[in-house]
């Protein structure tokens, strides 16, 4: 659900952008790595595979959801009904098609950094 809900958020910062912006997959895999480790798994081998997978979650539903927002755009639609009618079946095409290599390298960078954050263990200021 961390994934999705980052996706989310980052999606309103790629409308304003007008792309994916494929870069922003870092700083969310560093909040999505912190609130794991510190909420959800202790700092772990476990913990380091929930942040690599969320931040991958993070950047596949925000391409989905471009492709609903590009969809939506070109036939006068809301976003909800530009997901619904499109499908998930259409929705993952397109956003698959807008994927390029540069973008694979910054969500496994991504990716690798959740993992190391989530892996290591909490400070604890005395």
């Amino acid at each position: 659900m961390l994934g999705l809900a980052a996706g989310a958020v980052w999606m309103v910062a790629a409308l304003y952008a007008g792309h994916a912006t494929s870069w922003l997959a870092l700083p969310f895999a560093v909040v999505l790595a912190w609130t794991i480790r510190h909420w959800v798994q202790s700092p772990g081998r476990y913990a380091a595979v929930l942040a690599a997978l969320a931040a991958l979650l993070a950047a596949l539903y925000v391409n989905v959801l471009m492709a609903g927002a590009l969809v939506a755009a070109n036939m006068g639609m809301g976003i909800v009904d530009a997901l619904r009618t499109a499908g998930a079946g259409m929705l993952l095409q397109l956003a698959r098609m807008g994927f390029s290599a540069a973008d694979a390298g910054w969500y496994l960078i991504a990716a690798g950094l959740a993992a190391v954050l989530a892996s290591r263990p909490v400070r604890r200021s005395n």
